[in-house]
């Protein structure tokens, strides 16, 4: 594997993913992965730029980073690019009445939305709230339109809580895709959008940032496609198989605690990461910043 200075030559940015990278969802909380919270500290030292990526759907944006805070991290709602509030811009701009087919959680992020003779879907990590019922509403609502239009906060497969995998939105998105013969308009990863808003957000170009994340998909291969260099993370809901995806290599594997050999563990459980991530064999250019 190539070394840190031209894999990561450059560098001004990281967008870090927030579910499986700094901490591990849990009911009503969350545990954080070993080592993130220094890992952040020290990357917020440096002359790095840092932004956090979430696809987070089942809390709304103040919940979350009341949550991250309350753990340790140090993160404001500033720094996060979030789903939620870009489906309401979206939503005004282009006049739609959404049908909600979301968590308890996020309902607040829509209390100034008309959600009167729906006019499209959106759905999110409705959790519990994926019953029959749900599901079938949200597929009545776009088989009566001329011009069916769903969004999804997201895409994802599945993620990591406390408890194990859980399934995701994208997997719900799949069946009304499939019953409704359409496409998803997808806020948040993979979405090229996304991550060029994030970008716009932090001043930087894509050549100029890297993707820390555990979704080999969403976060490394929506990252890459966008021209950004991405690091997969070992934890969360990341799996060995990872490593030999069909169509995504990660341009780096970042290592478990312990293992301080080349590009290979994770920003989450090795608490070296940010002082890593500074050195001057990591980010080439940016040799003079200090953790």
């Amino acid at each position: 594997m190539a070394a840190w200075g031209q894999r990561l030559a450059g560098v001004r940015g990281v967008l870090l993913d927030i579910s499986g990278v700094l901490f591990d969802g849990a009911e009503g909380s969350g545990v954080p992965i070993a080592g993130s919270v220094e890992a952040v500290a020290r990357l917020k030292r440096s002359r790095l730029k840092v932004r956090f990526c979430t696809n987070e759907s089942q809390k709304s944006l103040g919940d979350l980073v009341r949550l991250l805070q309350q753990l340790g991290f140090d993160i404001s709602e500033g720094e996060v690019t979030a789903p939620a509030p870009a489906t309401c811009l979206i939503l005004k701009e282009r006049g739609l009445r959404p049908y909600l087919l979301i968590h308890d959680g996020i309902r607040s992020e829509f209390d100034q939305i008309d959600t009167s003779n729906p006019n499209c879907v959106v759905i999110a990590d409705a959790g519990e709230s994926f019953s029959y019922q749900n599901m079938n509403k949200a597929f009545q609502v776009l088989m009566e339109l001329e011009n069916p239009v769903l969004i999804s906060l997201g895409k994802g497969r599945y993620y990591k809580e406390t408890s194990g995998l859980m399934l995701d939105v994208g997997a719900y998105v799949k069946a009304l895709e499939y019953a409704c013969g359409i496409e998803a308009e997808v806020v948040g990863k993979p979405s090229p959008e996304y991550f060029k808003s994030a970008l716009q957000e932090m001043g930087l170009e894509a050549h100029q940032a890297v993707m820390i994340g555990d979704d080999i998909v969403g976060d490394v291969g929506g990252a890459q496609q966008c021209g950004m260099r991405a690091l997969q993370v070992r934890t969360g809901k990341f799996r060995p198989s990872d490593e030999h995806h069909p169509e995504v290599k990660a341009d780096g594997l970042l290592p478990m605690s312990g293992d301080r050999e080349g590009v290979q563990g994770t920003a989450g459980a090795d608490p070296c990461f940010g002082q890593r991530m500074c050195h001057p064999r990591a980010v080439g250019s940016v040799s003079g910043c200090c953790c």
